[in-house]
């Protein structure tokens, strides 16, 4: 894992390089020199687009926050200036006619299904004719209840609880009281946690909203999901929805039958709600630990024309790895300079996804 102080110093200097580079208009001349020798596809990943919150009154987890209302349209525009913005399925479909892709294809994305997407990018997207996929947990479509991680963050900054207990990780430390290290704690349990079952995960999460009685059913709306009426409402406008799952669980850390089973009903709740579409997969957490062999057996099993992970990267031959494509996460510190070197050089400029407290800690580093 990428300790706090390393991540904040490799970020200032991604951050610096990139507004140089971007200040002085040195990106443009690069990024047409790249697309003659580099046709790679590049996917962004993004999880909520929001207002920047006070990290002091924030009850969940800041680090799923992409970018603000304004700087995701400042990026938006970006990407329809210079790049060429595609929908997945067109990417589906030029893999299966043996086609190249065109220089600098850029994909945005986004994970899990926070009703921010809707409120606030899809808004901006549909505005400027950018195409998105939106990767939904269906089971948290279907109940409301927010996502299981970032409830745990919340439950950890909230409680009224004098110790952290959680013999499944081998913890037991008291609880700080500044908010600021309550956060490094939820991040170091959010790191542990992925290492054991899904199932254990679950139940850790479960019980520790009855010992503290912080139930998911009473949560507020800083954490709602998505509704059908709403997901219907953006496929009628040309965007697409693809799977994250059932209940956005480690799909490797699943028992194979269950684990087919998550795969098997997201797709069928899809098709139930939305109708018939090409299909699309996001690993939950999307990891080196999140998914494997099995998994992608599965979701090419239950039709899936592609699947993309969080592993940070872009895809030179996207037809080698359509089970696997690589993206690249947008964080919420990337100024306007970094986000444009990230997509022109990405190889240098991109945020490993291992510097992320709520992704697992082995996941390699931007390696194109």
């Amino acid at each position: 894992m990428i300790r706090t102080q390393d991540r904040g110093r490799a970020a200032g200097i991604r951050g610096q390089l990139g507004e140089l580079c971007y200040g002085s208009g040195l990106l443009h001349s690069l990024q047409r020199m790249r697309a003659w020798w580099q046709k790679d596809l590049r996917i962004l990943a993004y999880h909520r687009v929001m207002p920047l919150p006070d990290p002091q009154s924030y009850d969940f987890d800041l680090e799923l926050i992409s970018a603000s209302p304004e700087r995701f349209r400042e990026q938006m525009k970006l990407l329809k200036q210079r790049f060429q913005p595609m929908r997945l399925t067109d990417v589906a479909a030029a893999l299966e006619a043996g086609d190249a892709l065109p220089a600098d294809a850029v994909a945005v994305t986004f994970d899990d299904g926070y009703d921010d997407n809707y409120r606030i990018a899809y808004p901006i997207l549909h505005e400027l004719g950018i195409p998105a996929t939106f990767f939904v947990s269906t089971g948290h479509i279907d109940s409301g209840r927010p996502f299981a991680y970032d409830w745990l963050v919340h439950m950890i900054l909230r409680t009224g609880a004098p110790r952290l207990v959680l013999p499944e990780l081998g913890l037991d430390v008291p609880l700080p009281a500044a908010r600021a290290e309550r956060r490094a704690l939820a991040g170091n349990v959010l790191l542990q946690m992925k290492d054991i079952d899904a199932r254990a995960q679950s139940a850790l999460i479960a019980r520790l909203e009855h010992e503290w009685q912080m139930p998911g059913d009473a949560a507020p709306p800083e954490c709602r999901p998505m509704t059908w009426t709403q997901l219907r409402e953006m496929r009628a406008a040309g965007f697409e929805i693809g799977s994250h799952g059932v209940h956005h669980r480690m799909l490797a850390k699943l028992p194979p039958a269950e684990m087919e089973e998550e795969v098997r009903q997201s797709r069928a709740s899809l098709e139930r709600e939305l109708g018939p579409m090409p299909l699309l997969m996001s690993y939950p957490v999307g990891g080196d630990r999140a998914f494997d062999d099995r998994v992608i057996g599965a979701t090419m099993a239950a039709g899936f024309q592609l699947a993309v992970c969080y592993i940070c990267g872009t895809n030179p031959q996207p037809a080698a790895n359509r089970y696997a494509l690589q993206r690249l996460p947008v964080e919420r510190g990337m100024g306007p300079g970094w986000f444009a070197a990230m997509l022109t050089l990405p190889s240098l400029m991109s945020y490993p996804t291992a510097s992320r407290a709520n992704e697992p800690a082995r996941v390699p580093a931007c390696s194109r």
